[in-house]
């Protein structure tokens, strides 16, 4: 399933070939494979060189007062985030789902908690969202994946590659409830120990209803997004069919 979903990614998106969709989707394969690697590579204490693509809007946000919502996806290497962008000022909270034994868990953790990062678990009773909101109320830093539904209906449609897909409106309501800044975060591999961070601040129109305002911001990253994988196609690990969620 999830060869055919990036071949057709690759062919009906991207404008492919059959054989140079191929080529991409073994690309795509091999690059997950480098990434995997990568992340268990700096958990082991491996050196990597970090560029960030506007810094400034991480480091002015993190100095006001106010907390804010930070989204990813899952394109690059997002646990990258956690070595790269080191808050001098506040508490980066992120939300993590399970899946990982609880020895490599712990040893993530204290790792990270060198940088002021700390790691709030998925839990079936949705403790991690009083955690998170109880975070912003301290002026603290969420940060929240923000291209898959898990679970919960709560969505909205947005444009992404000329088509509608649906998008979690989680992370954005969130931000709108609490009346917080948004900004998008990529880490994108580009060499052999070798990534840039690149940082967006999603603007809205804060005059509008609250559910349009989620909207507006999920269409936002939506934009990101995609041009971001336009830029990166091969580092888009999307192993299903996006449009048909």
């Amino acid at each position: 399933k999830g060869y055919h979903a990036m071949y057709r990614f690759f062919r009906e998106r991207m404008g492919c070939g059959p054989l140079k969709s191929f080529c991409k989707v073994y690309a795509n394969h091999f690059r997950f494979g480098q990434v995997i690697l990568d992340r268990f590579g700096a958990y082991a204490g491996k050196e990597y060189h970090f560029v960030s693509d506007e810094q400034h809007v991480f480091d002015e946000k993190e100095t006001h007062e106010k907390g804010f919502v930070m989204v990813s996806s899952h394109v690059g290497c997002y646990e990258m985030v956690g070595y790269s962008l080191k808050p001098k000022h506040k508490r980066y909270n992120a939300l993590v789902f399970g899946g990982e034994t609880e020895t490599v868990m712990e040893n993530r953790q204290r790792i990270w908690s060198q940088n002021n990062v700390r790691m709030v678990p998925v839990r079936d009773d949705l403790s991690h969202l009083f955690l998170l909101n109880t975070a912003l109320d301290d002026g603290e830093i969420v940060s929240m994946p923000a291209d898959r539904i898990f679970g919960s209906q709560k969505s909205t449609e947005c444009q992404f590659f000329g088509q509608t897909a649906r998008f979690p409106l989680g992370a954005f309501a969130m931000a709108v409830q609490k009346d917080v800044d948004v900004i998008s975060v990529f880490a994108m591999k580009e060499g052999l120990r070798n990534y840039r961070i690149y940082l967006r601040e999603l603007h809205h129109d804060k005059s509008l209803s609250k559910r349009e305002q989620m909207s507006q911001l999920a269409q936002r990253y939506a934009e990101q997004l995609e041009a971001i994988v336009r830029r990166y196609p091969t580092q888009w690990f999307n192993y299903f069919d996006f449009w048909k969620q």
